[in-house]
């Protein structure tokens, strides 16, 4: 067997510009345990499938405006992703709210960034939320995805202080940042084997978190 194909295998769905994708092309370059084995985004012409072109990474898109439904487009997505038989999937700021039937698809194979320390900010807008809401603290978690939107168990977060002058763009910078160093971190610890969802909690390295990861 060769070494890439004892690499994990990996999809990465994209909707924007795919600077977290970038970060695990990245990763790959530089010995990481996974291989990129497909890019998949919702929207057409974004900056996240040009990366992929650019790294020799095929790529689909399966446009979201063309179905009726959101089980419609889970469906033609899944049917897409499994066309690359993946070990796992990464969200990487892709927009979409799944469905349960999708979920459960590929439970325990899906990971996802978020732009916030979950619990906190699900959603959108999580640095003018966080502003807003005078928090001394911010960052991002990468978490299982479960069908409540961005409520999977945490496996693991990066902090960022929020300074008295930041505005959300300054503070979105930072953040993103640490989202570039966190994102290949974890997966790598897929990747190796270390890292599991079983009961609806992360186990790492054998053992169930009480907490999420600190990074």
């Amino acid at each position: 067997m060769t070494e890439t194909q004892q690499k994990t295998s990996v999809v990465v769905l994209v909707s924007g510009s795919g600077t977290n994708l970038q970060a695990l092309i990245d990763a790959t370059a530089n010995g990481a345990p996974f291989e990129i084995r497909g890019v998949i985004s919702n929207r057409p012409g974004v900056r996240g499938l040009e990366r992929a072109t650019t790294a020799d990474i095929p790529t689909r898109v399966i446009d979201h405006t063309e179905f009726p439904d959101r089980a419609s487009f889970d469906a033609a997505l899944a049917e897409a992703i499994d066309a690359f038989t993946p070990d796992l999937i990464v969200l990487a700021g892709f927009m979409r709210i799944l469905t349960q039937a999708f979920v459960d698809r590929f439970a325990g194979r899906m990971l996802n960034i978020h732009p916030s320390l979950l619990p906190a900010f699900q959603g959108l807008h999580t640095h003018r939320r966080a502003l807003e809401a005078g928090m001394r603290e911010h960052g991002a978690s990468v978490h299982f995805v479960t069908a409540e939107l961005d409520g999977g168990p945490v496996i693991a977060q990066a902090r960022v202080a929020v300074e008295q002058n930041d505005s959300e763009s300054s503070l979105a910078v930072r953040v993103l940042q640490r989202e570039h160093e966190l994102l290949p971190k974890v997966v790598g610890w897929f990747a190796g084997g270390r890292l599991a969802l079983r009961d609806e909690r992360v186990w790492f390295d054998g053992q169930a978190l009480e907490t999420p990861i600190q990074c």
